[in-house]
């Protein structure tokens, strides 16, 4: 549990982030990032504001208060089921005292759960009820956002919704091999991460598009950027330039990366309160052994 004081959406507001990571059953590996559970508590009847960095695609139930958010134009206002294709620019949202409960699709996921092209999906936000490739996880809402049901019953509904909901697909060893390079290698060419993963650049550019949403380049850059940004918010005493990758030739390059990911520079962001991305990214480095999504290795 961390708490800390922030400037909440209305006036300064004391605030409480508590954090409780699942793990999925091992018939869902490679899948999902984690089952994840957040209960935010702030007083006054206050809101706080927070940047959720780039990650993959999510779908978040809430009871309580329901989030006003945006990104990349689309934005979702008091509804209590959200989903988000893979981003790659940050998701701005606002929310009062809440219980919120989170599944993150990992591509392999993508590909079992949403009959749909993560490239067509990526860098939007919708009302998960209301859009035809989220809205068989509608069935969720009515157990995840019920305060009477325990945490428990909670987690086995999603176990047995996914289970029932999940389809073998044809390109999974695919995914898996051009997941994994991502996340274990460090490849500054498209054709070297295609090397990598035994398969022709445009094979590689059909299964990016299809199941992670980005083409291969973007995605080489988006994992840089985010081993950076994580390293950053672990340690926030820490200088920029001291938590840059290795793999950026300068301060230069990193703050162009930085403004085109997260829409601001660096000064900028570290200048903001992150009352509840701080907290959730320390408790998960903590309990998960990974604070961001992107960096998830693709097994549980």
């Amino acid at each position: 549990m961390v708490a800390r004081n922030a400037n909440g959406g209305v006036g300064e507001s004391d605030y409480t982030v508590r954090s409780h990571f699942y793990t999925p059953p091992s018939e869902f590996e490679g899948c999902f990032t984690t089952f994840y559970h957040l209960s935010l508590q702030v007083e006054g009847g206050g809101t706080v504001q927070d940047y959720l960095q780039p990650e993959w695609a999510n779908i978040r139930f809430f009871c309580g208060a329901n989030p006003t958010a945006e990104i990349n134009g689309f934005s979702v206002d008091g509804a209590r089921f959200n989903a988000t294709g893979p981003s790659s620019l940050p998701c701005h949202f606002e929310l009062g005292t809440a219980e919120m409960w989170g599944i993150g699709f990992l591509p392999l996921g993508w590909a079992r759960f949403v009959d749909t092209d993560a490239h067509s999906l990526a860098n939007t936000l919708w009302d998960g009820s209301q859009h035809t490739a989220f809205a068989k996880f509608d069935g969720l809402s009515e157990i995840l956002c019920d305060r009477e049901v325990t945490r428990e019953e909670q987690v086995a509904h999603i176990v047995e919704t996914m289970r029932r909901l999940m389809r073998p697909h044809r390109d999974e060893s695919k995914i898996l091999r051009v997941h994994k390079a991502l996340v274990d290698g460090s490849f500054l060419a498209v054709k070297e991460l295609a090397d990598a993963c035994g398969m022709s650049i445009r094979t590689l550019e059909r299964v990016c598009g299809r199941y992670f949403g980005f083409t291969p380049k973007r995605l080489m850059r988006r994992q840089r950027f985010v081993r950076s940004l994580t390293t950053f918010m672990l340690h926030q005493d820490s200088r920029w330039t001291e938590a840059m990758d290795a793999d950026y030739h300068d301060q230069a390059q990193f703050t162009r990366e930085f403004h085109e990911f997260m829409t601001m520079n660096p000064s900028e962001y570290a200048a903001l309160d992150h009352p509840i991305l701080s907290s959730f990214m320390e408790a998960r480095a903590r309990v998960w052994g990974s604070a961001a999504q992107a960096l998830d290795v693709p097994t549980n």
